[in-house]
This record gives C-alpha cells, sequence and structure tokens, in this order.
C-alpha cells in the first residue's frame, strides 16, 4: 500500500498491488456506523483528510457498487443510508449520451433500496466532518458519467434509531 505525499493519513492503494475486493473484505469488518464507503467516478477528486482510504479499482462504477452492496448486505453489523447526487437527476441525454441507459441500471442496482439525493458539493461537506473522526473508504472507478457516484454512510444494521431513542428517554427518566 503506498501512502499519499500530501498527507500521510490519506492512503491510496493501486489497483496493480492491491485487489480492491480484498481491501473491501478486510475492511468491512473493521466499519462501524458513522463509517463511509463512496463509490466514486474517475474524476472524484482525491482528498487530504485525514481517515480517508483511496483504492483504484480499475473497475466501472455500477459492477463495484453492486458487489459492495452485496457485501454490506451480508454484513451482520453495518447497513448502508444510500445518498446519490442530486445533480444526477437533471443530466439529460442532450447532456450526456448515455445518461438513460446508466440511470436505469444504477436504478435496478439500487431497487429496494431507499436513496436520498444530496447535491455534490454537500457531499464534501458531510466527508469532511466524518473524515476528523471516522474512516471513509472511497473505491475509486472507471466511471465517466458525471454526478455518478454513490455514497454509502454506514449505519448500524442491529440497533434501530427508534431503540436508542427509547434507550436515551429511559436514561433520562423520561
Amino acid at each position: 500500500m503506498s501512502t499519499s505525499c500530501t498527507n500521510p493519513a490519506v492512503q491510496t492503494t493501486a489497483p496493480e498491488t492491491n485487489n480492491w475486493k480484498t481491501v473491501l473484505a478486510e475492511e468491512l469488518p473493521l466499519l462501524g456506523h458513522r463509517n463511509w464507503i463512496l463509490v466514486v467516478d474517475k474524476a472524484f477528486p482525491a482528498q487530504n483528510a485525514p481517515g480517508i482510504q483511496v483504492v483504484n479499482t480499475g473497475e466501472e462504477l455500477l459492477p463495484v457498487l453492486k458487489y459492495t452492496l452485496e457485501q454490506i448486505s451480508q454484513s451482520t453489523h453495518v447497513k448502508p443510508i444510500i445518498y446519490t447526487d442530486g445533480e444526477l437527476g437533471f443530466i439529460t441525454p442532450e447532456l450526456e449520451s448515455g445518461i438513460e441507459p446508466f440511470k436505469n441500471s444504477l436504478q435496478e442496482v439500487l431497487k429496494g433500496a431507499e436513496v436520498q439525493t444530496i447535491l455534490h458539493d454537500s457531499v464534501f461537506l458531510k466527508i469532511d466532518e466524518a473524515s476528523k473522526l471516522f474512516k471513509v473508504l472511497v473505491l475509486k472507478t472507471e466511471g465517466t458519467i458525471a454526478y455518478s457516484s454513490v455514497f454509502l454512510n454506514l449505519d448500524c444494521k442491529y440497533w434501530t434509531g427508534e431503540k436508542e431513542n427509547a434507550l436515551r428517554q429511559a436514561m433520562s427518566g423520561k
């Protein structure tokens, strides 16, 4: 694994030296709620924030996303809160040839999942804040469709927000 020259906390792994599926298999058991996995297009910028690990998959975005979601669904401890770029919904075939087949395929990969949209610049704010305390795994792909990245904010699979609220109410005596 090579380390970024600009910030030793940011790790970058090239596909020639490490198989991204192996990295995901090694990292996923260590990740928990508040960690992120980003499946990003080729132009997604490298970041200098501590806690960010970038892995160059050398593969197309949708197969990487599908595999990643499958691995998360097989885990016993985390589930994804899924975000896509809000801009993607406004990209038309006039702006980007191939956008409709991509959107259809993305919908198929995300079928049945609750997906939230967020403006692209807002993602950077969330990732910046999260990476100060929590690990962010970036799976960089060969995808070349603008605003096609998918952001997975990991949440606890076995403890719900309702249970947490009930616990906090019980603790406060309400």
